[in-house]
């Protein structure tokens, strides 16, 4: 209690007066001073005009052999997967879109539908692969190539998914969600390579963690700033969600420098504040980074702030930081091709 009102009470009178100042703000609001992009002015061609770099042989079928490795915690990290599916904590993936282009995607969602991962997060990137992956069959343009007419990201099919986020938004979806389920129901061609369609279909949510400005959808004339923060940031809080079950649980992160760890640490912030009201714990649980980053001397230890490695935030964040308080954590230094077919077999 505090003046003789509860907290909660505080809480929704305190929100209700910032939503009612937002409103104003965007009834009062005033254009800005700076002179914008006009996207109306841009050359949007065709998807079948670009030529892919990764075609369809990349992406590998489940028997296919894949370069070899192998690594002595493999099995420890193996079997913390099992246990947490024994005892149902969440088992989640974290990835940057290099994932994707190493061409697992089979891999990922056999391990969704033997309900060995509970949870899929990814940048914006990711969802573009998927998207012309299951569309297409291909993915993936030259930057040196197409930067030098200006016509790098500016192909009209992939600017689809600009009109799927905004029904997303619109309809109270996440992200990922609404953009698994357009792509379960197109019928394309390779549908059965897409990890958010397999998601959808699983019950598996995939979120997906954007920032502006970071993907070629936001160059396109229908891109919509506002519909893109709604349907991400929902996904932040269905992702928040999952953290809370963390506990017992098994957090993978596969080649994404930025988005994982700090997507990762404020979702497990909120998450242990909550549990910390109800005098609960969320720190017994397994952390995994799968990078190609050497990482110096010991992983469970931060390095000086003078070590350019220390700015590696996996290191500091997944490895050491978050599960100093009863955790425990790992790291694999390879390719994904090699690494994700091996983590897969180890469990399975």
């Amino acid at each position: 209690m505090w003046g003789g009102q509860s907290w909660p009470r505080l809480a929704f009178q305190a929100s209700h007066r910032i939503d009612t100042h937002v409103d104003a703000l965007r009834v009062n609001a005033m254009p800005s001073r700076y002179p914008q992009f006009d996207r109306a002015r841009l050359s949007v061609l065709p998807l079948a005009e670009r030529i892919h770099d990764l075609p369809l042989a990349r992406w590998i079928s489940l028997d296919d052999p894949t370069p070899e490795f192998t690594h002595p915690q493999l099995p420890e990290l193996a079997a913390h997967i099992q246990i947490a599916k024994t005892n149902s904590a969440s088992r989640i993936l974290m990835m940057g879109a290099h994932l994707l282009r190493a061409g697992v995607n089979r891999h990922i969602i056999d391990l969704m539908e033997r309900g060995i991962l509970t949870h899929i997060a990814m940048n914006g990137a990711g969802v573009i692969h998927d998207y012309e992956i299951a569309r297409i069959g291909a993915t993936t343009e030259s930057v040196a190539r197409y930067i030098r007419s200006g016509q790098f990201g500016l192909w009209n099919e992939t600017g689809e998914l600009n009109d799927w986020i905004r029904d997303a938004a619109r309809s109270g979806e996440g992200l990922g969600e609404g953009v698994g389920r357009r792509t379960l129901e197109t019928g394309w061609p390779h549908v059965d390579l897409s990890v958010l369609a397999a998601a959808y279909r699983c019950s598996v949510p995939v979120t997906v963690h954007v920032g502006i400005g970071y993907d070629i959808l936001h160059e396109h004339p229908n891109c919509d700033g506002a519909a893109l923060g709604e349907a991400s940031y929902r996904d932040f809080l269905i992702f928040a969600k999952t953290v809370e079950n963390l506990e017992g649980g098994v957090m993978l992160s596969f080649g994404s420098a930025i988005m994982a760890p700090e997507v990762y640490l404020k979702a497990l912030a909120m998450s242990r504040n909550v549990a910390h009201q109800h005098g609960a714990t969320i720190r017994d649980f397994t952390t995994a980074v799968f990078d190609l980053v050497p990482i110096r001397g010991d992983i469970h230890k931060e390095l000086d702030k003078s070590d350019p490695g220390y700015y590696f935030r996996p290191h500091k964040t997944i490895l050491v930081r978050t599960v100093a308080d009863g955790g425990r954590s790992y790291y694999f230094c390879g390719d994904h091709r090699a690494t994700f077919p091996a983590l897969r077999k180890m469990v399975l």
